[in-house]
């Protein structure tokens, strides 16, 4: 078995989220995804903790640039357009192999309840992350929570469908989905008044 091949992290999380698919969460063992990403045992651990922990694999790195868009939106933005301009450097980010995994995340997620709680802690954790970027820029607590939680959303919803496989030809960029589930969002914000 090889022992250094590039990109180890994401063959780790690619073979763990297939075997995920094939068999089973609780079926699943770290040996079996290192056998699979053909690296050995300490290489996963060097990677991560335990296998609940490729679910959550990308989470830091994605509050970080929601985080840094917001930051960086125009001084005078309302809070929902420095939340679009996070949307917008977070999803920039993305790549095919995101998209290739997010079937294969959400039916694992999907398959076990744990996972199902993980999951839930995640977008709670990028709600924080997004609400404490509004805050910096002078956003009241409640409007920065609101405006947070359709960024979640907004970024899920964008994501779910930039990953169905009726796009499977011609995907575009992720920033174009997301930018409609906001939108789409704003709209039935308004609607609630």
């Amino acid at each position: 078995m090889p022992r250094w091949k590039p990109d180890a992290r994401q063959r780790l999380v690619a073979a763990a989220l297939g075997l995920f698919a094939e068999q089973g969460f609780d079926n699943t063992t770290v040996a079996q995804i290192a056998e699979r990403a053909e690296l050995t045992r300490s290489t996963f651990f060097r990677h991560f903790g335990d296998k609940r922990e490729i679910l959550t694999a990308g989470q830091k790195a994605l509050s970080v640039l929601l985080a840094e868009g917001i930051a960086a939106a125009p001084p005078d933005a309302t809070p929902m357009t420095a939340v679009a301009v996070g949307l917008e450097r977070a999803s920039g980010e993305m790549t095919s192999f995101n998209r290739e995994l997010g079937p294969l995340l959400h039916a694992a997620i999907e398959a076990n309840e744990e996972l199902r709680e993980r999951d839930a802690l995640k977008s709670v954790g990028m709600a924080a992350v997004m609400a404490d970027a509004l805050r910096l820029r002078g956003v009241a607590g409640p409007a920065a929570q609101v405006a947070a939680e359709l960024g979640v959303l907004a970024f899920k919803t964008g994501f779910s469908r930039w990953a169905a496989p009726e796009h499977d030809q011609d995907p575009g960029e992720l920033t174009t989905y997301t930018r409609a589930a906001l939108d789409e969002l704003r709209r039935a914000a308004a609607e609630l008044s």
